[in-house]
Formats: structure tokens, C-alpha cells, sequence
């Protein structure tokens, strides 16, 4: 019978070093897949750093299958990744700045902001920026982070009107008895909401797995948004547990799960 033993490491670390190579493939997929969206060159470089940092860490395990010492490798992929974070520091902090102006910054497409000295209409939201084109014409670029210390201007009229409510349903949820049964239960908000703008739902993206919508309703009074907006969010919990089969959960607040907007 061969003895394998002698041989053993050398077989983990190759198991190691593929099991390294599908995963960092995967996650790569991932990757490209959730910034489907965004700039490629940004997808790209979000790519290659994370397929580098699999891989260091693939190699630490693989190293340490064959006895050798790995505190200089550790102190090495530590320094590494202090000095990606460092060097990254501005393009994440916009790329995550993006997701949270989504749900937090009372614009859209098509508003005319004022941000500090900057102002003009927006014809650009991307991963990194938000474009604005000013009144003589000129191409502003706002780095997303500002939006998320500096106070916004909304200067389009009546721009407090406007609520925007992202949703996201399962992908099972039918989509069309969803929307009706919805608008049935927006019903009882009409004396609240601006009867001249109905409610509508916009299909973002659909998947097997799930469906992203947005849920626009204009309110009729200023002080009438935070309680329309509590209510649209309840209503919406009960109809989502509702498509589910399930018991309605308690009312979610005036921020809820739903990622409402205001």
C-alpha cells in the first residue's frame, strides 16, 4: 500500500490553491453582477482588488499547510490591504454615499438642486457622482459623499410633494395582483395625496429571485408627508405580507424596511 503521507501537504495546498481559484471566480461574478450598474472601470477595479485579497489569503492557508512561518506574509497582506483602503478611500466613500442618497437625498433625475455654490439640473446619477448641467450650460460633477455632508437645495417647485418609496419584492410576488391590491389600499389616503397625480409604480429591474420597484405618491399638504408617508409604509408592510401568505408584521416606522424616501 503507497504511503501518502509525505505527500499530503502538497495535495492540501493544491486543494487549497483551487479551492482559492473558484472561489475568488465566484465572488468576482458577484461582484460584476451587483455593479452591473456602474462604471466598468469601476466594477473592473473592484474586481481585481478582491480577487487579490482572496488570493493572499488563499496563499496564507497554503503556506501554512507546509509548516512555513507566515507572520511576515501576514504583516505584508495587512499592510496591503491598510494601503487599499487608503488609496480607495474616496471611491468608496462615494460608492457607498450613492446607496444611501438613494433612500436619504430628496432629489431624482430631472430636479433642479443647489449643493453649497453649485446648483443646476440633474441629468446624472452614476457610482461615483452626480452630474449636474448649470444654467450657462456647464457639466458639474459632485462627488456622491458631498450630498452626504452638506445640505441640499431642492429648488424644482413643489418638490415636497413628491415621495418615493423603493420596494423590493419577491420574485415569486405577482407583480400585477400586487400593484392592485396596493392601490386599493392607497385608496384611503386620497383626501392626503394630490388628486391630480395618482399614485404609480415604476419597475426598476426584475430577476427570477426578486423584483425592484419605486413607488411615487404626491401628497396634497406639507404637513401631511411624514403621516402620509408612515401610512403608505404600513400599508405596504401588509400587502407584502399579504402576497407572502403570512400574518401582517406591526407597523414599521416612518423609515421603514421598504426603504421609503422622503
Amino acid at each position: 500500500m503507497i504511503d501518502l503521507t509525505p505527500v499530503l501537504p502538497l495535495i492540501y495546498v493544491g486543494v487549497i490553491l483551487v479551492g482559492t481559484w473558484v472561489f475568488a471566480y465566484v465572488v468576482s461574478l458577484v461582484i460584476r453582477g451587483l455593479l452591473r450598474q456602474s462604471n466598468p472601470q469601476v466594477t473592473a477595479a473592484a474586481q481585481r482588488l478582491v480577487v487579490i485579497i482572496i488570493w493572499l489569503i488563499g496563499v496564507v492557508f497554503a503556506i501554512q499547510e507546509l509548516g512555513v512561518g507566515v507572520n511576515a506574509l501576514l504583516l505584508v497582506l495587512a499592510l496591503f490591504g491598510l494601503a487599499a483602503i487608503v488609496a480607495l478611500r474616496q471611491p468608496l466613500e462615494n460608492f457607498g454615499a450613492k446607496y444611501f442618497a438613494d433612500l436619504y437625498t430628496p432629489f431624482k433625475i430631472g430636479d433642479t438642486i443647489r449643493v453649497g455654490e453649485q446648483s443646476g439640473k440633474v441629468i446624472e446619477v452614476n457610482a461615483m457622482s452626480t452630474i449636474l448641467l448649470s444654467e450657462d450650460d456647464h457639466l458639474v460633477a459632485l462627488p456622491n459623499s458631498v450630498f452626504l455632508r452638506t445640505s441640499v437645495v431642492n429648488l424644482t417647485p413643489q418638490a415636497w410633494k413628491e415621495l418615493i418609496i423603493p420596494i423590493t419584492l419577491s420574485g415569486s410576488v405577482d407583480l400585477a395582483a400586487f400593484e392592485s391590491e396596493m392601490m386599493k389600499a392607497l385608496s384611503h389616503l386620497k383626501l392626503r395625496l394630490d388628486r391630480r397625480y395618482p399614485p404609480v409604480f415604476t419597475l426598476k429591474s426584475r430577476t427570477a429571485q426578486s423584483t425592484d420597484l419605486v413607488l411615487t405618491v404626491m401628497v396634497r399638504r406639507p404637513e401631511d408627508r411624514d403621516s402620509v408617508l408612515a401610512e403608505v409604509n404600513t400599508r405596504l408592510s401588509e400587502t407584502i405580507e399579504k402576497s407572502r401568505g403570512g400574518a401582517p408584521r406591526p407597523p414599521p416606522g416612518p423609515e421603514a424596511a421598504t426603504g421609503a424616501r422622503t
